[in-house]
């Protein structure tokens, strides 16, 4: 099935204690690039996410982002340094007595310094967190995959209706080419009786000189093959793997071939099918540059 390399997919879910937003979206990208957004406290997650979305698409440069919002407070532990306690109220009572100073509210003080509290927060449970995104991102991901295969359709549709043109415009080529030939040999021979002033005309000799034309204009070779290329791309529209690079290179030679056509053209008919023919080329050079 084909698929576009733009697409957009977002999810929400609330799991347990913890609402998770995940947004997927691509653009195109000659091979798989994928870039994270997430809190830095989650970075754990980063690697986990990219072989996911890697295990369904294959090119695109894709952005993840995801935000988690925990409703329940992160449970942590308050640790007091006494040793540190202890040297504060040693130096307030010094400096009480030296001084002649009444001592304030010592309590109130020893609050006031927040180096003698050390904040511990309870470890994450990774297993747990990963689980609850990587439900939310594979939601993400089902809407991000429909779109991609939807626009992926039409890209399919605009490709074949093209190459139903290119088919259109070799017919004409075929059947146009031999009587080329033969007007040619028909225009050979009457300047030749005009130069002869009407003598015998070497039937033989002209015979010669219409074989080598019909040699050198000949393109049957070349519109057989974009036959067979154009076969080949409606067959690659079938098969379930990512063909967008060997879809690249299969238009190169649809090029080869209509440029060789080109090269032998004599006949301006032929040459604007030709022309006709490359436009439509790559036009569907562009859209396979979507296509994953």
């Amino acid at each position: 099935m084909v698929k576009s390399m733009t697409g957009y997919g977002r999810a929400v879910e609330t799991i347990g204690s913890m609402t998770i937003t995940v947004e997927i979206k691509s653009v195109n990208h000659r091979y798989f690039e994928f870039n994270s957004k997430v809190y830095r406290q989650y970075s754990f997650i980063e690697d986990k996410l990219k072989a996911l979305v890697n295990s369904v698409v294959s090119r695109g440069k894709v952005d993840c982002f995801v935000q988690i919002e925990n409703e329940e407070s992160e449970a942590c532990v308050v640790q007091v340094n006494h040793s540190l306690v202890s040297g504060y109220l040693n130096a307030f009572k010094e400096i009480s007595e030296k001084h002649g100073l009444e001592p304030d509210d010592t309590f109130e003080l020893l609050l006031s310094k927040s180096d003698i509290f050390t904040i511990h927060k309870a470890p994450a449970d990774e297993d747990a967190i990963w689980e609850a995104v990587s439900q939310v991102t594979k939601s993400a991901l089902d809407a991000f995959v429909s779109m991609r295969t939807v626009e992926g359709e039409k890209l399919m549709n605009d490709v074949l209706s093209r190459a139903d043109v290119i088919l259109e415009n070799v017919a004409f080529i075929e059947e146009r080419s031999p009587e080329t030939v033969k007007e040619r040999n028909e225009k050979l021979k009457k300047r030749i009786s005009e130069l002869l002033n009407d003598a015998n005309v070497d039937e033989q000799r002209l015979l010669t000189e219409a074989a080598i034309f019909a040699d050198k204009v000949a393109v049957a070779e070349e519109t057989v093959r974009l036959r067979s290329h154009v076969d080949q791309l409606r067959s690659f529209f079938k098969s379930e793997k990512p063909i967008g690079k060997e879809m690249d290179f299969l238009i190169q030679e649809f090029n080869r071939e209509a440029n060789t056509i080109g090269s032998k053209a004599s006949d301006i008919e032929i040459s604007r099918k030709v022309i006709a023919i490359k436009s439509e080329i790559e036009k569907i050079r562009e859209q396979i540059q979507n296509i994953e």
